[in-house]
């Protein structure tokens, strides 16, 4: 949850494309929003997307290592412990 001092709006400027801006005028006729909300949505789905997507990379990237980890077991030599094997990754 964010504090109080970080959900004030703090006006920003930016230029877009008369065709994005004429979508989001469509949405702001069909669900009766207006073009700041719309904008913020899109941009917290957007940074949701991005971070969704940075935690499936590292994800990936420990499943690989764990897979190269079990299928060269000389690399497993060194780690007495599936703790250390779980800090290791």
């Amino acid at each position: 949850m964010h504090s109080l001092a970080k959900l004030q709006k703090q006006q920003v400027g930016l230029r877009l494309p008369i065709y994005l801006i004429e979508q989001i005028d469509e949405f702001t006729k069909e669900y009766n929003l207006n073009r700041t909300d719309i904008i913020i949505e899109s941009i917290k789905s957007y940074i949701d997307k991005q971070e969704l997507q940075k935690q499936y990379n590292e994800f990936n990237d420990a499943c690989n290592e764990l897979k190269d980890i079990l299928d060269n077991p000389e690399k497993i030599d060194n780690l007495q412990t599936l703790d250390e094997l779980l800090d290791e990754l």
